[in-house]
């Protein structure tokens, strides 16, 4: 399954951008994608991979990371093969490499993920 970030780039504190995760390949993938759970991730500079944001297959049961609740929202379009990152109010912290993945994550399925850098 491949999956493709895209919708980042450099924002002031305060402000808002709108990730998107679309999967490419067979039936196969696409099948994959709309039966599984799906998250955000992402990885500031000399950190680790953590999890923002995880929805399940069907979108109905949303789980935020603390530090993003009330400011992020997760959603998909299972039709169009899409998830999306809804971010508002970003702060300086929320600098990072986005990725989307399965949740749980799967080894083979990284992407290329996309900058977000936020200015203060």
């Amino acid at each position: 399954v491949q999956l493709v970030e895209s919708g980042g780039g450099l924002v002031q504190a305060g402000g808002s951008l709108r990730l998107s995760c679309t999967v490419s390949g067979s039936s196969f993938s696409f099948n994959t994608f709309s039966i599984n759970s799906m998250a955000w991730y992402r990885q500031a500079a000399g950190g680790q991979r953590d999890l923002v944001a995880a929805i399940t297959s069907g979108g109905s049961s949303m789980n935020y990371a603390d530090s993003v609740k009330g400011r992020f929202t997760i959603s998909r379009d299972n039709a169009k093969k899409t998830m999306f990152l809804q971010m508002n109010n970003l702060k300086p912290e929320d600098t990072a490499v986005y990725y989307c993945n399965f949740f749980p994550r799967r080894p083979d399925a990284w992407g290329e993920g996309t900058q977000v850098t936020v200015s203060s």
